[in-house]
């Protein structure tokens, strides 16, 4: 028998080493107190049918699908935009891409002579004052840390610029065998690091994979292993994207954080469904209508899946629309920081009650998109919203549109814009007015345009009809070749002649003169602007260097509450004569829009002018006042126009 002292030695040691095991296990208990951490995982051009658990039996992704058993599932979730940079920057900001201006990818696809419509110019970044979930969190004492592909523009807009204490961005195309064929692995390894170092206090982890954006790369016995698949390749490069992300979920249970972790998965926009880089198309988006670039279902629904242990219920589907713009609310929620006091109005909506209360989001909410390009994946310029199960797609070079009704007719196959006329016409007003209160930019007239160009591209073959459903991607690829080919060649000498955007002039509120009774900067981060402007005899100024002779555009950021908009102001540019030592003064005129908030900014387009290089001064000075208050203005932009 053992001696009675040993056996109390042999218990203590047993309880100690089981109560260490269970503290590795759960939560640490100072972590109970503190906010959750987020890590956010973005895939990039992964459809809404391209996971298991999302019904698709060719793709092995064990991982997000116990991911998504543990958690929520949304089916009818959205993206900001169906292209990269556009959708990127709705969801870091909970705005619309028309607010920002930054409708494309960066630095977008060149005008063409086979296009009806020249398109607008987009801002060259993320506008630097654009406040983003990554500062939001830092205020309030987070850690964060971005591992992947930013693709916001550099300088003012880098990431580290926007919040990020940590920016990690390998390019997109790695070696299969270590860092991986899209560097999945390396961005994987890096964001492991970045919880590991983190776990005394909150984090927020942003992983926006480059997978499987092409170009696609994947070892050879990996291909082989996914034959049967509709596209080997792909389905290669989505089984090491979910081989990555299971090493991160495991990192995350192992840190001892997992019950105070929020985990979202998600895509940036539907899966490319024609043939581009590759012979074949990449991937087909189910039931759904078309893939990236388009506003049919197939580029706009992407995959969301949640999980919070212990606060979100496991197993949940969610079929209510939801979109990527209600990540930053909701996320600000759960830290318990108040949206409006850190970030500002936003064009989101939390679900932090639907995630943890079980409640419904709202079956009749409103989405709108507006995408003013033609796209590398053969779509015109158009509009789109959908109102409960309605849906209505605008084409903005023919003036016309479609209307279906989702709940019978999730392929938009049936138009029934001529049956439903009421309703078509109701849509259409609906996103001509959400239009106009955002200052979104529109498409002109292509005086270069070819027609037999134009219809051979856009008119005598319908890429929104390509259906992976009752094609092979080979028999695609052999039918599509010379759509592909002719696509390509369209901008192929334009592309190589679009420059970045020259940099201009910007003028910001904290470095303006006010001058009058009330007139003054609000310094509040989610503020940031020349407010309180109640009087019409109060008004601003900016001294400014012009840094060249040449044309520039004029833009306003700004914002109107409601019942204030209509005040007639004057914004007068003191610029050097040209062979004088007199300056010149010109005026545009604004009439001011009403947003909605004085902080909701907008990007107001004043008009053109010709400066001379030199010193020179703006000034801002209502005619007169419709309201309580004139508006408030974060920042001007006078940006050089290309010759």
């Amino acid at each position: 028998m053992m001696p009675k002292p040993l056996l109390l030695a042999l218990v203590w040691i047993l309880g100690a080493a089981t109560w260490c095991e269970n503290a590795t296990a759960q939560d640490q208990p100072a972590a109970q107190d503190r906010p959750p951490n987020v890590v956010l995982i973005l895939a990039d051009d992964l459809g809404v049918f391209d996971l298991g658990c999302y019904g698709r039996s060719d793709h092995k992704t064990p991982n997000l699908d116990r991911l998504a058993s543990e958690g929520i599932k949304h089916t009818s979730a959205y993206c900001g935009l169906p292209i990269c940079s556009a959708s990127r920057a709705s969801l870091l900001t909970s705005k619309y891409p028309a607010r920002l201006h930054l409708t494309s990818y960066l630095p977008g696809r060149a005008d063409a002579p086979s296009q009806r419509l020249l398109q607008p110019q987009i801002e060259p970044a993320l506008i630097p004052s654009a406040s983003t979930l990554a500062e939001a969190l830092k205020q309030s004492g987070y850690a964060t840390g971005i591992f992947g592909k930013w693709h916001l523009g550099g300088g003012d807009s880098a990431a580290t610029a926007q919040g990020f204490d940590v920016s990690i961005e390998p390019p997109g195309n790695g070696d299969p065998l270590t860092t991986g064929g899209k560097n999945e692995n390396l961005i994987t390894d890096k964001a492991i690091e970045f919880i590991q170092a983190n776990r005394d206090k909150p984090f927020f982890c942003y992983v926006p994979h480059h997978s499987p954006h092409i170009m696609l790369n994947e070892q050879p016995s990996k291909i082989e292993r996914n034959a049967q698949a509709w596209n080997p390749l792909y389905a290669a490069v989505i089984e090491s994207l979910d081989d990555s992300i299971g090493k991160l979920l495991t990192a995350i249970e192992q840190s001892g954080q997992a019950s105070n972790t929020i985990v979202i998965f998600s895509s940036d926009n539907g899966g490319l469904h024609v043939p581009e880089g590759h012979p074949t198309p990449a991937t087909y988006n189910g039931p759904h209508r078309a893939g990236k670039g388009y506003l049919y279902e197939g580029g706009l629904r992407i995959p969301l899946i949640v999980r919070w242990p212990g606060k979100i219920a496991q197993g949940r589907t969610i079929d209510a629309p939801v979109s990527l713009l209600d990540i930053l609310p909701t996320i600000l929620d759960a830290a318990r920081i108040e949206a409006g006091k850190s970030v500002g109005p936003v064009d989101g909506q939390s679900q932090f009650a639907a995630w943890t209360q079980n409640k419904t989001p709202a079956e009749d909410r409103v989405f709108f998109w507006h995408l003013p390009h033609y796209t590398n994946q053969g779509s015109k310029p158009s509009g789109a919203v959908r109102r409960g199960n309605w849906k209505w797609v605008e084409d903005y070079e023919m003036q016309t549109g479609e209307l279906f009704d989702l709940s019978s007719d999730p392929s938009e196959q049936n138009n029934l814009a001529k049956t439903q006329t009421e309703i078509a016409l109701q849509m259409h007003q609906l996103l001509v007015g959400w239009k106009s209160s955002i200052a979104a930019q529109e498409c002109v007239p292509n005086p270069r345009i070819q027609p037999e160009l134009h219809a051979e591209l856009y008119l005598e073959q319908n890429a929104s009809l390509i259906d992976g459903r009752t094609q092979t991607a080979k028999q695609i690829a052999e039918s599509w070749a010379p759509w592909r080919s002719g696509m390509n060649k369209a901008i192929e000498k334009q592309q190589t002649k679009l420059k970045k955007t020259p940099s201009g002039i910007t003028l910001l509120a904290r470095d303006s003169l006010p001058h009058g009774k009330r007139i003054r900067f609000e310094p509040e981060t989610y503020k940031n602007v020349v407010g309180y402007w109640t009087e019409v005899d109060d008004w601003v100024e900016w001294s400014m260097q012009i840094p060249k002779e040449g044309t520039y555009r004029v833009e306003l950021h700004c914002g109107c509450g409601s019942g204030n908009g209509g005040s007639m102001v004057d914004v007068q540019i003191d610029s050097p004569k040209a062979d004088s030592t007199e300056n010149l003064t010109q005026t545009l005129e604004w009439k001011v829009r009403e947003t909605g908030h004085f902080q909701n900014i907008v990007i107001e387009p004043l008009g053109v002018l010709k400066l001379q290089a030199g010193a020179g001064k703006l000034r801002v000075k209502p005619k007169t006042k419709a309201a309580a208050a004139v508006a408030d203005i974060r920042e001007i932009h006078l940006i050089p126009v290309s010759e």
